[in-house]
């Protein structure tokens, strides 16, 4: 799916690099070592659920556009190479909360409860004065912890007509759940003290598996049929066991769920009516059709990748609406917007969907980071930045100084169009949930700016090597191929490397 883009294009003609003017100096310091509250940034953090950065236009998606999440791009800094340490919903959450790795905050997987009492960013925020909000998706199993106020889905969350926990009392509401999260966020927004700095968390379930759209969107792409990711119909072969053993196919594990044969639970009868209307004709047409082989797999692929992308749309509209919001309220000079989400996901990439492996379409994510005046327009990076950094990088816009044991580094010499000489040239990462669902091997890794070497344990001992300048699909294994065997060696010693500096010695040993 992923050809050249203009972005590539450029890049590969050299017109493209890191540039952005600095954003303003830090605030002396006082004797309790906080910084003075005078004109410091505000800071909203967008983050969708499984949104892929080859689904936003400002990424060179070739199958639908993203005009205001494309604004935060066109009015800011892109990063190229932005990667999830853990690529899956819980864990990644907790990174981001603690600037640590899983195995040291204590969520690995999708199973374990967070550690409220543990340090996080918005607990230091607030002490050094910053009004702190969590709305949207929360997906810990325990109550939020250092927000002035905060407003939860419960686990997974509902697209329509969703409950939400608000400072621990849960209430019902009525409607399509990423206007309702939007909603939220901006009455908050708008309840602020002028002058208050404020540091806010707005989380969309969308576009999460079952992917229902809203009522806006439930058309949306009916008279388009997509393009086809060129490895839909991937045999994995050149690979070992875990692409294999993998339960997380278009073909095989989609259910009639996910395929909207049944609509979404507790529609409220005009709301089902619009989906009625939508659904039924397209769902007698599939029976008549009586479609088998690789043109079901077609069309399973067509009803995922529509619904994906409506939900996306309505995303993008409630972007829009905040956006709009900080332009009216003049608070957009001063207010430090990001865009991300908790990882990647596969668009029929490889013949799936999901995310969990640490091939290139779940590892990266989006991030794209807007401030006006202090970071300039259409400005990117292709320095490797994790979500470990958000934490150290808030902090650092705020003026408070990171915690010695946060793992990630601040990205705002990056903002700045100064980033520091000794920048990481590698990232680690390590996924775990096996057994558990869509049955992905555990397994870890590093990558560099070239290669990406993958460590499968525990019920199997592979390993996996790819050249992303030869092969960017990472369709062939090159472990073997005697010509690499110095780049093994070297990844090799990275990877002992990684694991020792993030005190990682869990899994199978290098």
């Amino acid at each position: 799916m992923k050809d050249q883009t203009r972005r590539e294009f450029l890049k590969s003609l050299g017109f493209v690099a890191v540039s952005a003017v600095g954003l303003p100096a830090l605030p002396n310091s006082d004797a309790a070592g906080q910084a003075s509250r005078k004109n410091r940034p505000n800071i909203i953090f967008i983050m969708t659920d499984d949104h892929a950065s080859h689904a936003l236009s400002c990424y060179g998606s070739k199958i639908n556009k993203t005009p205001n999440l494309d604004r935060i791009a066109n009015e800011g800094m892109l990063f190229d190479n932005s990667f999830c340490t853990n690529s899956i919903c819980a864990p990644c959450r907790a990174v981001i909360l603690t600037g640590k790795y899983s195995h040291l905050n204590g969520v690995i997987d999708n199973r374990q409860k967070f550690n409220p009492s543990q340090q996080t960013f918005p607990k230091l925020l607030q002490k050094a004065g910053y009004k702190t909000a969590m709305i949207g998706k929360w997906h810990l199993k325990t109550d939020p912890t250092g927000f002035d106020y905060w407003n939860v889905l419960p686990g997974q969350g509902a697209y329509y007509n969703p409950a939400m926990k608000e400072m621990g009392q849960q209430k019902k509401y009525t409607g399509y759940t990423t206007d309702i999260i939007t909603d939220h966020a901006l009455k908050w927004l708008k309840s602020l003290k002028p002058q208050t700095p404020f540091c806010l968390m707005y989380q969309h379930k969308a576009p999460h598996r079952r992917w229902e759209p809203g009522p806006k969107h439930l058309t949306m792409y009916d008279d388009v049929t997509m393009p086809e990711p060129d490895n839909l119909f991937d045999d994995y072969s050149n690979r070992g066991r875990a692409a294999k053993e993998q339960d997380m196919s278009i073909a095989k594990t989609m259910t009639p769920n996910d395929l909207k044969f049944t609509p979404p639970r507790g529609l409220m009868p005009e709301q089902q009516k619009l989906w009625d209307a939508a659904y039924g004709p397209k769902n007698e047409a599939f029976k008549k059709a009586n479609l088998q082989g690789k043109e079901l797999v077609r069309w399973k692929y067509q009803r995922y990748i529509k619904d994906y992308l409506r939900c996306i749309a309505s995303v993008d509209d409630n972007v829009g609406r905040v956006l709009d919001y900080l332009d009216e309220s003049d608070l957009a000079e001063n207010t430090v917007v990001f865009y991300t989400s908790d990882q990647g996901f596969y668009l029929g990439d490889h013949g799936w969907f999901d995310k969990r492996f640490m091939y290139e379409e779940s590892l990266r994510m989006p991030l794209m980071v807007r401030c006006p005046k202090h970071i300039k327009a259409g400005s990117t990076s292709e320095k490797i930045v994790l979500n470990l950094d958000f934490a150290p990088t808030f902090l650092d816009i705020a003026g408070v100084e990171a915690p010695a044991d946060m793992q990630g580094e601040s990205i705002r010499g990056i903002l700045q169009g100064k980033t520091p000489g000794n920048w990481r040239k590698s990232m680690y990462y390590h996924y775990y949930e096996y057994p558990g669902a869509h049955s992905v091997k555990r397994h870890y890794g590093v990558r560099t700016g070239r290669y990406k070497l993958i460590r499968f344990y525990q019920d199997i001992d592979e390993w996996e090597l790819y050249d992303l300048a030869k092969d960017p699909r990472e369709m062939k294994n090159v472990y073997g191929d005697a010509s690499y065997a110095d780049i093994v060696q070297e990844l090799k010693a990275e990877l002992k490397q990684l694991r020792r500096k993030y005190k990682d010695t869990t899994g199978s040993p290098v």
